[in-house]
């Protein structure tokens, strides 16, 4: 089984970036990036697969980016114009059916630990 780790996360005031780094043992095919506020359920920020494909959330299109680095099995969110709403837990996960997408028919597993994003007004 894969084994994720993330990192990057931190505090932030509205308007700030933040880069995050999730770097998979092994060699994915696809890859997504997720969150997890207190009180609600998790939900999907990004996916990038190996052939470049990304898929965003409408909610922070514009803002953030994904990425995939094949050569080191990381996967990168670059996180700009952070909103307060944006305070979560962030995880990383490997696609385990369904296409590499944000979308309800995709799952995911192998979760890392999760990093912490705080955004302060």
């Amino acid at each position: 089984q894969v084994q994720l780790v993330e990192s990057g996360g931190g505090s932030v005031q509205t308007g700030g970036s933040l880069r995050l780094s999730c770097v998979a043992s092994g060699y994915p095919y696809c890859m997504g990036w997720f969150r997890q506020a207190p009180g609600k359920e998790r939900e999907g920020v990004a996916t990038g697969d190996r052939s470049g494909i990304t898929s965003v959330a409408d909610s922070v299109k514009g803002r953030f980016s994904i990425s995939l680095d094949n050569a080191k099995s990381t996967l990168y969110l670059q996180m700009n114009s952070l909103k307060p709403e944006g305070t979560a837990m962030y995880y990383c996960g490997v696609l385990v059916s369904g296409p590499c997408s944000v979308g309800p028919r995709s799952r995911f597993g192998s979760w890392g630990q999760g990093t912490q994003v705080t955004v302060s007004s």
